[in-house]
């Protein structure tokens, strides 16, 4: 009855509809198109033409995505119509278009590594790639020996790269922290599963998977607790909600909160655990630990794309939360990013002197290029932003290069990746060495290369927004990073090849596809950045 009496007494407001703008979420969704798509070949494409069917569809998704990126910023998403979209939950915006092109160029190149079949002898008369025949059968039993006898192949790791893929576009474009969290979590799964996949050393490779899910558990749950206590703070998790209280320009309070907002504590403690959950995603020093491990028993496509595109995300996820949320905190938060620039620029360079791996040089390799490039964060000027977004872009295609060259050095167990296995290879494989030398030269900086160009954009931009000393630090670092390139380089040219020494696989199209790319981006950056850089100078506003 009074149901009936409330019913009668007026009208019920009706729950608004959410107000999505999906072309300009366009990117995102055709690659989580293509991901249920790949889900569904799984199921229902026959098992022989699973990988072809996989490999086309995941190319053809991420390709479409990037026409969309691009014609997002042709028609001015990245400049004059810069906005928050989908109900203040993703900005469109210059560098979110900007993050987003370069994540989905270089999954489109790392994807070729994943399909390459042509390294391994056939087993049993079937080709073989990089990934477990069954990933779901205990290493050496008797059931993975049979699904290696029977040809079957893993070719989940397709839809589990688009599934990361995914996550990684939204992660530099979200403009509230759930958000954020959400895709962390989506890109981070998959990339767990993905790193426990090797066909050979797979007990290394699932110890990796291991590490790689704890240490990620801890980060994301340092990160979520950090969400709660700026929720508390601000008593809300938009970005541009959050910059208000911290500016002190809030008008309404929310009653329910009135005893905690504005207390500065929660917002420092909170604030403090979501720098800590995304520079764990970085591999900043002190939370760098599981990169070397995760590196070394990856297999080593996924071990280029996580490299890559992880680091792409992370970094642009890093500058929004910077600039767009924390701007008024900038005196607390600049001397701590000092501090974790410095002791990372100098652990990543002097810790890689010591590395008899070549995947674990590169892991420390790329721990010092995150000291490098959170220069460039800490500048907090627009020359920062834009010289961070061209040093990411310049390192990923290098990243993957040079892991899709680790691919291809290989002896009776697989990848060679023991440096004593390298001596020599200049002599044995000379173009090999050759590629490969340019990669370490654009590492280390040498002029002509794009790293070079990255490096003097980001410490020319750290030095404007006065930071000389931690450029003073950085050049230094780089010097003791260019001594571990450089002996690689002098270890294969000039030092006699093993009788016994592993031999360089001929790689398909793919591959040499992926190497090339890398090569073409390193020299054309390194000689004619400035184009390059304008179109980052142009990406560099945040919409707020």
């Amino acid at each position: 009855m009074m149901g009936l009496a409330a019913a009668a007494a007026g009208p019920v407001d009706k729950i608004p509809a959410p107000h999505i703008e999906y072309a300009q979420l366009s990117p995102v969704l055709i690659v989580l198109g293509a991901a249920v798509l790949g889900v569904l070949v799984e199921a229902f494409v026959p098992r022989r033409a699973r990988h072809y069917t996989q490999v086309f569809l995941t190319v053809a998704g991420l390709a479409a995505a990037f026409a969309a990126v691009v014609g997002l910023a042709a028609a001015g998403y990245g400049t004059t119509k810069a906005h928050i979209a989908a109900m203040g939950a993703v900005a469109v915006d210059g560098p979110a278009l900007f993050l987003q092109g370069t994540i989905l160029l270089a999954s489109v190149v790392a994807v070729f590594t994943f399909a390459e079949r042509r390294l391994d002898p056939a087993a049993h008369g079937s080709k073989v790639d990089s990934f477990a025949a069954q990933a779901a059968s205990v290493p050496g039993s008797d059931s993975e020996r049979e699904a290696v006898r029977a040809g079957f192949t893993t070719s989940e790791v397709f839809p589990l790269a688009l599934f990361a893929v995914a996550g990684m576009l939204v992660f530099p474009a979200a403009n509230d922290l759930l958000t954020l969290f959400v895709a962390l979590e989506v890109f981070s799964l998959p990339l767990y599963l993905l790193c426990a996949l090797a066909r050979r050393q797979r007990l290394m490779s699932q110890e990796a998977a291991v590490k790689y899910f704890l240490l990620g558990a801890f980060s994301s749950a340092f990160l979520l607790f950090g969400v709660a206590l700026v929720y508390g703070y601000a008593g809300t998790v938009t970005y541009a909600g959050i910059a208000d209280v911290v500016d002190g320009t809030v008008v309404k309070i929310d009653p329910a909160l009135a005893d905690t907002m504005g207390n500065d504590a929660l917002l420092l403690i909170g604030g403090a655990m979501i720098l800590m959950g995304l520079l764990f995603k970085v591999g900043a020093v002190p939370f760098h630990m599981w990169t070397p491990d995760v590196y070394q028993g990856a297999p080593t496509p996924v071990t280029g794309f996580m490299a890559a595109a992880t680091k792409v995300a992370a970094f642009g996820a890093l500058l929004r939360l910077l600039y767009v949320v924390l701007p008024g905190l900038r005196w607390d938060w600049r001397p701590v990013m000092w501090g974790v620039a410095i002791i990372t620029m100098l652990a990543g360079a002097v810790i890689a002197v010591t590395q008899t791996d070549v995947k674990r040089l590169l892991a420390y390799s790329s721990i010092a290029h995150a000291g490098f490039i959170l220069a460039g964060v800490i500048a907090t000027n627009q020359e920062g932003i834009s010289s961070v977004l061209f040093y990411l872009g310049a390192y990923s295609f290098v990243t993957i290069g040079a892991f899709a060259v680790v691919t291809l050095v290989r002896d009776a167990g697989g990848e060679a990746t023991h440096l004593s296995k390298w001596a020599g290879l200049g002599r044995r494989s000379p173009l090999t060495a050759a590629v490969f030398a340019v990669f370490l030269l654009a590492f280390a900086g040498i002029p002509l290369t794009s790293g070079f160009a990255g490096k003097f954009a980001v410490f020319k931009a750290a030095a404007e927004g006065g930071a000389g000393a931690l450029v003073v630090v950085g050049v230094i670092s780089s010097a003791i990073a260019a001594f571990f390139y450089i002996r690689v380089i002098v270890l294969m040219f000039f030092s006699e090849p093993k009788a016994d020494g592993p031999t360089v696989a001929v790689p398909s199209p793919l591959t040499m596809t992926t190497i090339a790319v890398g090569v073409a981006v390193t020299v054309v950056l390194g000689l004619a950045p400035q184009y390059f850089l304008d179109l980052a100078d142009q990406a560099s506003v945040f919409v707020r």
